[in-house]
């Protein structure tokens, strides 16, 4: 009956229960049976298997059409709510047990996934290594000598050993992204305010968001169009916003990395290797890499742990820190108590310092799409990190930690193994609401690697792919003529903040003609009639903002106008057509394919 074991991406399950070599009543039946035996201290409570079972006949009974993750299963950090499952933040004295499940938690159970149960952390969210928990330390999937990562510890492992297909931790310093790349996975922190924080239990509440852990990165834009929507019951949430420029599909973009004496290994050789390859691997995609300055970056770091900001630690679970303080474990008492020292005259002067060194950060985002950074310089051993639990706790949030005091929304991407082993990660990062082109391009690199997923040895799946809606408030147009890069007319598409995606042709049903009239002569691009001969025509698909469409139309002459266009991926764009009574004494030059060709034998004439 385990067969199926360890789990991999959602297609592939979704696939067994299509094909009905499995159902959510044996699969759950085989999950529990072999997670019982938890020697890496990656769950604090599993469901019974009554309870896992009344969750799978509910699936069984609504279908797989009505639950877009029917039967799929998942982890919840535990400082999630689950409906009478106890929460405890990983502090048993805190425990209590809820009356309703976290607003993302129910939002997937209506989904059709199937909560397994709750996960190790680092107490109240509190450490990016996990090992600070009464009830264990959580072991790397890869190396048991190893830390996993923090302080969403277990639901990345859970993960990584393919025991359930994703999970949700939290993410304050980089709780979302530290414990995905140290056990070979994706990590999705969202835009602030996307995921709805009822039912969390916060650490920093101004900074906090749920987030994701999965196989791949389409894996995680599955979840998120499930798990997303505005909740008025929120101060925090806010509605998801077009995200501009899609870097992530584009053929050239640019990527931001910091200065070679701004990067920080701690040592580590094979980081350093690893990163260098990463480079090349984005410059592969499309990318042009551009040196930028990251001590505005470093300066919004520091501020989480140097400044007024451990105090919202204290405020988060004051009433229970004041009675019960011997209850928490060290080094996360010492560092909540440490914020009794903070005072309202600190937390002003905190907000006017980071809203300076934010001004200096965002202003590189006029130059660069995404940065691209490691998710951390280096990995330790457990023994290592509770010899000198502060300082390197503090190296491992060394390009994590300014984010959320940032705005930014982020994707952690496997990115290759240390020579030991051990596995690598590389984050991309955006301002907020640019989501869906980071997880795109995620996509993209996770497709030039190839690794396997997580600590299962299962191969990436070649047919991974996108369905999730886009949300970009961006218009694709392919052009054919002297609106072609470095023509007359492309300054009317980047003026208008246009970017060039991709380079290409037409599907095999179109003519081109060169207009009677000029100089300069004008193309005409026109579908031919079922029957007729067409050919393959050179275009650029472009992109720009939505609200630049209708000027730009306003600017076609006939007979020129904006018609669909269908492109050799079989893709359906918007694009420069022509109407057909204006051929009749125009110059067929389909055979050239293309208008430079024409340009070119003109000027060679």
């Amino acid at each position: 009956m385990d067969n199926f074991l360890p789990l991999g991406d959602i297609p592939s399950l979704l696939q067994r229960y299509a094909t009905k070599t499995l159902t959510p009543t044996h699969m759950v039946e085989a999950l529990h049976d072999s997670i019982q035996n938890d020697e890496n201290a990656i769950w604090i409570s599993i469901l019974p298997l009554a309870a896992l079972k009344s969750y799978a006949r509910n699936v069984e009974v609504l279908g797989m059409e009505a639950l877009p993750l029917y039967g799929v299963p998942f982890a919840i950090k535990d400082n999630i709510d689950l409906v009478d499952v106890p929460t405890t933040a990983a502090c048993p004295a805190f425990g209590y047990l809820p009356a309703r499940s976290a607003t993302v938690v129910q939002r997937l159970i209506d989904a059709g996934a199937i909560p397994v149960g709750k996960t190790n952390l680092d107490q109240f969210a509190t450490g990016l290594n996990g090992t600070r928990s009464p009830y264990g330390v959580c072991r790397n999937a890869f190396d048991p000598a190893y830390i996993s990562g923090g302080s969403s510890s277990g639901s990345a492992v859970a993960v990584a050993q393919g025991q359930v297909c994703f999970s949700l931790g939290t993410d304050t310093a980089g709780s979302g992204r530290v414990p995905a790349a140290f056990n070979n996975l994706i990590g999705y922190k969202p835009t602030k305010g996307w995921f709805s924080s009822i039912g969390m239990v916060s650490a920093c509440r101004s900074l906090d968001t749920i987030s994701i852990f999965t196989h791949t990165a389409t894996d995680a834009a599955r979840i998120l169009e499930v798990a997303a929507g505005f909740e008025q019951e929120d101060s925090y949430s806010r509605d998801r916003e077009g995200h501009g420029f899609d870097f992530g599909n584009a053929a050239h973009f640019r990527v931001g990395i910091p200065r070679p004496q701004q990067l920080n290994f701690f040592g580590n050789h094979d980081s350093e290797r690893l990163f260098k390859e990463a480079i090349a691997q984005i410059e592969a995609l499309g990318g042009e890499i551009i040196d930028i300055d990251f001590e505005p970056f470093l300066q919004a770091a520091r501020l989480l742990y140097e400044g007024p900001w451990v105090a919202e630690r204290y405020a988060a679970i004051q009433p229970f820190f004041d009675r019960h303080d011997n209850q928490v474990i060290s080094p996360v008492r010492e560092i909540i108590a440490s914020a009794k020292q903070h005072t309202a005259v600190d937390a002003f002067n905190g907000f006017y310092q980071l809203r300076d060194i934010a001004r200096q950060a965002n202003q590189v985002w006029a130059m660069i799409d995404c940065l691209l950074t490691p998710t951390a310089g280096t990995i330790y051993t457990i023994q290592a990190l509770q010899h000198d639990p502060i300082r390197l706790n503090t190296n491992l949030g060394y390009y994590t930690n300014f984010m959320n005091l940032l705005d930014y929304s982020a994707v952690a991407v496997p990115a290759g193994f240390q020579q030991d082993g051990l596995p690598f990660g590389i984050t991309l990062v955006a301002p907020a609401h640019q989501d869906e082109p980071l997880l795109h391009l995620a996509h993209r690199l996770q497709q030039a690697y190839s690794l396997p997923l997580g600590a299962t040895g299962i191969p990436f799946p070649a047919t991974a792919h996108f369905s999730a809606a886009s949300h970009s408030g961006q218009v694709r147009i392919a052009v054919c003529g002297a609106h072609l890069s470095g023509l007359p007319l492309n300054g009317q598409l980047t003026s208008r903040h246009g970017r060039l995606i991709a380079s290409t042709t037409t599907s095999p049903e179109y003519r081109l003609y060169a207009l009677p009239g000029g100089p300069p002569r004008r193309p005409g691009l026109i579908r031919v009639y079922p029957g007729q001969v067409g050919c393959a025509i050179e275009v650029e698909v472009w992109e720009l903002p939505l609200r630049e469409l209708g000027s730009l139309i306003a600017s076609i002459p006939a007979p020129l106008g904006i018609g669909t266009l269908s492109l050799a991926s079989g893709e359906t764009v918007q694009g420069f057509l022509c109407e057909h009574h204006a051929i009749g004494a125009a110059e067929d030059i389909s055979h050239l394919g293309g208008w430079r060709n024409y340009l070119r034998q003109q000027r060679d004439t």
